[in-house]
């Protein structure tokens, strides 16, 4: 039995991942006061200390991602050249909104702008000016500095997996930098990160979940009050049918779960535009984007460097936040890159940051606007602290608020269902070295693993300690996500200087009837000496034969050459920069010497080895007959032309 398992693991990074991950949960459900202090001491220490170099790099990865997408690197596809997405654009989208942060809109759509509100952090004289920069704070934390996080990993593992072949885990981002130590212990090192990351990630997720879920149930009146049993009984239930959507495949399961799921957060999103005052929420929308546009470089750079006071809030808010999602990083990502095969690099980057951020802005705009005129007459400020009931207190003040609450419990409970399915699946690949025929048994056995944690921490108490594990471990991984940004831009520089690679220049003149002599050139590199016996015995026939020629049409030519290093013809032209077409030998690398062409305008030159008197010839003058259409359009006068 163990030997069929164990058949598609990778070893080396499973075992020390399953000790790692028992050993931890075990003391976080032993000791969950004392690991809970202890770990909120290392946490501290980072926040304070390196609170900075988070804020630096995740505008570092938009910065990344802007210039590798607006560059021709972005031109190059996930896969083959001409390979087609795998998964439509809407099922794209709701799958990988689904298994980034959609439960996280649910918790905190309505809690986040109201904290903001009732604590304004930015200096705000007015009711109005309140309200906007708590709109502009969430959008923040939610829009393209939490995407582009999750982008960058995406991007490095659909690279190199789909295009470079390489195995479908972190350890292959790093291929370019490591080379073959990415298959060793290093790589080994880094995926385990990555799985015992991914797994307390999703184990705590699944705690929570159950408790805002329990809440809800509670609010609603399902149940009488919030109890262990009735969460681990939630827990099971959603894992059962996580477990039932990972059999049957990401195409099939979790496609068509991320697709409902997406399409009813939607009829909520809707409701509460046409419940509520649609007119001033779709104008605040519109004037809640342009005010994050407006604020958002400050805002990417802000460390409140200046004003002590306000350090703890970053180390709570942004810090914490950034440090969350670089934890959800290796698990999103994985699965972003999975989803993301035939799609081109800009297209995969610019639809990662911006469509899901755009989803987000609306989401926040609407719940955060909406809430705080709720606030005026329901005082939502009053129970902030109790964030899993929040959302259901706010949909109280809505017509059909029971049937509103109703879909909002089953968007949450998909939400858990889509982000653990897609877990499952990363968890899979990651344990195999990016196989993708993990069996129902593996499934199994990472599901029965999560539940376990999951009930056991909420049963001793000690989820909020195995979180905040999880985020410490995020300062090494952050420092693993920029040098996967090189990895990746050296992997893009390679590949584009390869499929950019022409012919040589003139080998478009061969001929069938000298073959032997052209296989010739190619297999033996020219020398100096060669490259002169070209010019002696090649060029300068050529050159003389089109001088003697132009002659007879009047046209005066001139031949300059030192018989050595180069030679070219030039025909003067009056008020215009002469006609030169010239070779001369050229020393790319030490010991190769090329015949290079060089032209007046100073177009870039190529190689004509390949050429015989006759072809040379002709390519003299197809560059002339260039040369005068383009002296003789005005449009090029002021390159042509000379004073």
């Amino acid at each position: 039995m163990w030997k069929r398992f164990s058949n598609l693991l990778h070893l080396p990074v499973f075992i020390p991942s399953i000790i790692i991950i028992v050993s931890l949960a075990i003391l976080c459900i032993i000791f969950p006061t004392e690991m809970k202090n202890n770990l909120n001491i290392v946490k501290y220490f980072i926040s304070d200390y390196f609170g900075w170099f988070y804020v630096l790099s995740v505008s570092l990865f938009i910065i990344f991602l802007l210039l590798v997408s607006g560059s021709r690197l972005g031109d190059i596809k996930l896969g083959g050249d001409d390979e087609k997405p795998e998964y439509s654009f809407i099922s794209w989208f709701s799958m990988l909104f689904a298994s980034g942060m959609g439960i996280g809109l649910m918790y905190f759509g309505v809690a986040e702008p109201i904290s903001h509100y009732a604590f304004p952090i930015l200096d705000s004289n007015s009711d109005i000016e309140k309200t906007k920069n708590a709109i502009l704070i969430s959008f923040y934390h939610w829009g393209i500095h939490a995407w582009a996080i999750y982008a960058v990993m995406g991007l490095a593992l659909a690279y190199f997996g789909f295009r470079y072949k390489l195995p479908l885990t972190i350890r292959s981002g790093f291929y370019p930098i490591l080379k073959e130590h990415s298959n060793k212990l290093c790589g080994n090192i880094i995926d385990i990160i990555a799985l015992f990351s991914t797994v307390f990630g999703i184990s705590t997720s699944l705690g929570f979940g159950a408790l805002q879920i329990n809440a809800g149930l509670t609010h609603l009146g399902f149940v009488a009050e919030q109890s262990i049993g009735t969460q681990i009984i939630l827990i099971v239930s959603i894992m059962f049918i996580v477990a039932i959507s990972s059999f049957v495949g990401i195409a099939k399961g979790m496609k068509k779960i991320s697709e409902i799921n997406l399409l009813m957060a939607f009829i909520l999103l809707i409701a509460i535009v046409i419940l509520g005052p649609t007119v001033f929420l779709l104008s605040a929308f519109t004037e809640n984007i342009g005010y994050y546009v407006r604020n958002l470089i400050d805002l990417s750079f802000t460390t409140f460097a200046y004003d002590e006071s306000k350090k703890e809030w970053i180390s709570s808010w942004t810090i914490l936040y950034w440090a969350w999602w670089v934890s959800w990083a290796p698990f999103v990502g994985l699965f972003i890159a999975k989803i993301s095969r035939g799609r081109s690099v800009r297209e995969f980057i610019l639809g990662v940051l911006f469509i899901p951020s755009l989803f987000n802005f609306i989401w926040m705009s609407v719940f955060g606007n909406s809430a705080i005129l709720v606030n005026r007459d329901s005082n939502l400020v009053d129970i902030i602290s109790n964030t899993s009931i929040l959302l259901f207190k706010f949909l109280e003040s809505y017509p059909l608020s029971s049937i509103l609450s109703i879909i909002a419990l089953i968007i949450i409970a998909l939400f858990f269902i889509t982000s653990a399915d897609s877990g499952v699946h990363v968890i899979n690949s990651i344990s195999s070295k990016g196989s993708n025929t993990s069996t129902p048994q593996h499934s199994t056995f990472w599901i029965i693993l999560m539940i376990s944690i999951s009930c056991s921490l909420l049963y001793s108490g000690g989820l909020e300690a195995l979180q905040t594990m999880t985020l410490i471990i995020t300062l090494p991984f952050c420092i693993i996500m920029l040098f996967l940004c090189i990895g990746v831009w050296k992997g893009l520089l390679v590949d584009n200087q390869y499929f950019s690679k022409k012919f040589t220049y003139s080998s478009r003149y061969w001929k069938t009837t000298n073959w032997r002599e052209q296989l010739n050139k190619i297999i033996v590199d020219f020398t100096e000496l060669d490259v002169k016996n070209f010019l002696k015995s090649v060029a300068k026939p050529a050159f003389h034969l089109v001088s003697l020629e132009l002659s007879s049409y009047s046209i005066k030519a001139k031949i300059n050459s030192d018989n050595k290093t180069f030679i070219e013809i030039v025909i003067p032209q009056s008020n215009k920069h002469d006609f030169i077409y010239g070779i001369r030998c050229s020393n790319k690398t030490q010991g190769k010497f090329e015949p290079i062409t060089y032209f007046s305008d100073g177009r870039n030159g190529y190689d004509v080895k390949f050429m015989h008197k006759e072809e040379l010839i002709t390519d003299i003058l197809r560059q002339y007959d260039l040369y005068l259409n383009l002296i003789k359009d005005d449009k090029h006068a002021l390159k042509t032309s000379i004073e």
